[in-house]
């Protein structure tokens, strides 16, 4: 799949490939940062950078966005039970950690570079918990850099190692 991604951008410059792949959801950061340090030999600050900006713009956008398509979906005869109970079903989900840990629970959900954690997940849980858009940015933007400092540290330890076996 990693091969599959590298084609991909491999008429894109590098930079902007990093910045691209960090705004999908599926490989956000945790993906874009590998790459641009690993397979396309990038400086490591820059790297990180882009990255950052790349996964924040996209968490950026939905937490303005959300509050507009709700209110879109609240009016529609044929969304509106159907939206509702998905966002009852998603605050469920991840009522126990937002009650248990607060604002730092966010940045934690965020910065965690897990699967189905980061800044996509992260702006619908801000949505979801009425967290206004002044108070969730900088608390997403915190865990995306938390995100992205542990994926560069990972990148930087493993790549190490696995070159030095293989050298």
């Amino acid at each position: 799949m990693v091969n599959e991604i590298i084609q991909f951008f491999s008429n894109v410059n590098h930079y902007w490939a990093v910045f691209f792949l960090s705004m999908i959801p599926i490989t956000e950061l945790r993906a874009s940062i590998p790459i641009g340090i690993e397979a396309y030999k990038l400086e490591i600050w820059k790297v990180w950078i882009i990255a950052v900006i790349g996964d924040f713009l996209p968490a950026l956008f939905i937490l303005w966005m959300m509050p507009k398509l709700n209110n879109f979906f609240q009016k529609s005869k044929i969304f509106g039970n159907m939206f509702n109970k998905k966002l009852q079903q998603a605050e469920k989900a991840f009522a126990r950690n937002y009650d248990k840990y607060g604002a730092l629970g966010l940045i934690i959900f965020v910065g965690i570079p897990l699967p189905f954690t980061g800044s996509w997940t992260g702006s619908m849980a801000a949505f979801i918990f009425n967290i206004p858009l002044k108070k969730s940015w900088p608390l997403i933007l915190a865990g995306v850099c938390m995100a992205a400092t542990i994926v560069t540290l990972i990148t930087l330890f493993a790549g190490g190692t696995i070159r030095s076996i293989f050298s």
